[in-house]
């Protein structure tokens, strides 16, 4: 149903790795036991120096070992000046003799993720396994060993993309696999402290969110994979969650939910990849799970335009698995329920409200081209019968006035039936607002500058509608700043934007504009 986990890159030294071990260990202060251990586990195939529980403890202590040694100088490695280039054999070689810290850095971090993978293979119950190797079978804590791999998180510098993305992806397995709600699937051998994983994890999910503050597509790069790993974890989510990582993740969405800015594979544009907008819907639809028994994921996502990011996706139209995951997050946000009233003044958060902020953002376009599309998982088209069915349902309950505040409240304005002069004759009254405030007339000041052209034209074409039918509307709107912003727009290249602004400064300026008409 949903895409596998994307591989690990290769290191861009991967070249260099079986001349290793002809390298000179003095500077990783190994014993002599400990390099015969690296030197054994590297001429025999991983399943074989897994089949010894204390052979296998043994070779992830020194993977570990040696990364703490090696990565104390990474942040200035010339290992790490490589991003996206695997190295031929010779100039791996070479980076060898320049740079033999750097190169066992990726070595051991690449081996530590191959052994992390073929222990999570093994069958639940296996006594060999993750929890068997990562934590210690007299307390059930966490080995102290995990400590090196957080601080390659926290390379000074410019970093390196390898380690860290390796790094935050073994530490998020291991985490994960001393998780309460994992312990309990599994089932392990002995007790764990799941306790002893708590600070750990913490700390991983803050770094994720340091990354995610970035708009750079190598930023997300580094991060999204292990997002969507750790977002299969009820007690990661809601560390992402309290950290505040539902909105940068919709700030990511709203940048990419323009076709134009979604690229294949790697991006050198800036811009996400396809993979990795798949990765953050991912995460969104996990935490969407959430919403029943969380108010506070409600409010997060009720305020950081992540409907719009999605119903944007939906009109991008991108790949197959994007729109999968979307509408799976739109569905389940249109069937949430609030599982307690609101204290007074505060607004009901449940499927109704998000499914009228749908309907405002233009959906009900987007999923009647969406069922016209060829899909090859038929669930897609029974997934988008039922979330049409509970918009349309919703449609009929909302008065035009409920439909024109979702459509101002989600910044996705469309000509239609509320931006005509009989609408505003039945309602100009209303854009004062409860606390007469004028808050949607000020939204749509702010929405006649914006850079969709065809928005900011209707929201002209609004604020002078308010004017001729608003009681003193002309001076409400020149004391909120309309005239100034019209008046930029007159110049304006695009012509339908030009005429509603000139018509809108008129509208200010006439003191009886049903008179001229």
């Amino acid at each position: 149903m949903f895409s596998p986990p994307q591989p690990l890159e290769p290191s861009p030294v991967t070249r260099a790795f079986p001349y290793v071990k002809d390298c000179r260990l003095d500077h990783l202060r190994l014993s002599s036991i400990e390099q015969e251990i690296l030197k054994k586990a590297d001429e025999n195939p991983i399943d074989y120096t897994l089949a010894n529980q204390k052979d296998a403890t043994d070779y992830v202590h020194v993977l570990l070992k040696v990364l703490g040694e090696a990565s104390i100088r990474l942040e200035s490695s010339k290992v790490s000046q490589f991003i996206d280039k695997e190295l031929l054999e010779e100039d791996a070689l070479e980076l060898i003799r320049a740079d033999p810290m750097g190169v066992m850095s990726h070595y051991s971090l690449t081996c530590l993720h191959d052994v992390i993978i073929s222990l999570q293979d093994k069958k639940p119950g296996s006594s060999i396994s993750l929890t068997t190797t990562f934590f210690q079978p007299f307390d059930g804590c966490l080995i102290d060993d995990y400590r090196p791999l957080m601080r390659v998180l926290h390379l000074g510098g410019n970093g390196d993309s390898f380690a860290q993305r390796t790094a935050s992806l073994c530490l998020a397995h291991i985490l994960l696999a001393g998780c309460p709600s994992q312990v309990h699937r599994q089932k392990p051998l002995f007790w764990i402290n799941s306790a002893t994983t708590e600070e750990p994890l913490h700390g991983l999910v803050s770094w994720l969110i340091s990354q995610l503050h970035s708009s750079s597509a190598a930023s997300l790069r580094l991060v999204t994979t292990t997002l969507s790993l750790l977002a299969t974890s009820p007690e990661a989510r809601d560390i992402f969650h309290r950290c505040g990582g539902i909105h940068h993740i919709a700030k990511h969405l709203k940048i990419g939910s323009s076709s134009a800015n979604l690229t294949p594979r790697r991006s050198s544009s800036g811009f996400a990849t396809m993979q990795q907008i798949y990765e953050l819907c991912f995460c969104l639809w996990t935490l969407t799970y959430e919403l029943n028994s969380s108010p506070t994921i409600r409010d997060h996502f009720s305020r950081s335009g992540i409907v719009a990011a999605l119903v944007g996706l939906l009109g991008s139209a991108p790949r197959e698995k994007i729109i999968r995951v979307t509408i799976l997050a739109l569905r389940n946000l249109a069937s949430c329920s609030a599982n307690a009233a609101p204290g007074n003044g505060q607004r009901v958060i449940d499927g109704p409200f998000f499914l009228s902020d749908m309907i405002g953002c233009g959906i009900l376009k987007s999923i009647e081209m969406l069922k016209d599309r060829q899909w090859t998982d038929p669930d897609i088209l029974d997934d988008l019968d039922i979330l049409n069915s509970l918009l349309h349902e919703n449609y009929r309950r909302m008065s035009r006035w409920d439909v024109y505040k979702a459509e101002v409240d989600s910044g996705q304005l469309e000509w239609g039936a509320v931006h005509t002069n009989k609408f505003f004759r039945e309602n100009a009254k209303r854009l004062e607002g409860s606390d007469g405030n004028f808050g949607y007339l000020k939204k749509l000041i702010v929405l006649a500058s914006c850079d969709n052209e065809d928005v900011a034209a209707i929201a002209c074409f609004d604020v002078g509608e308010f004017v001729c039918h608003y009681p003193n509307g002309r001076s409400i709107a020149k004391r909120l700043g309309a005239n100034q912003v019209m008046m930029q727009l007159i110049q304006h290249d695009n012509v339908d934007l030009k005429q509603q602004a000139l018509l809108a400064v008129s509208k200010i300026l006439v003191k009886s504009w049903e008179m001229v008409k």
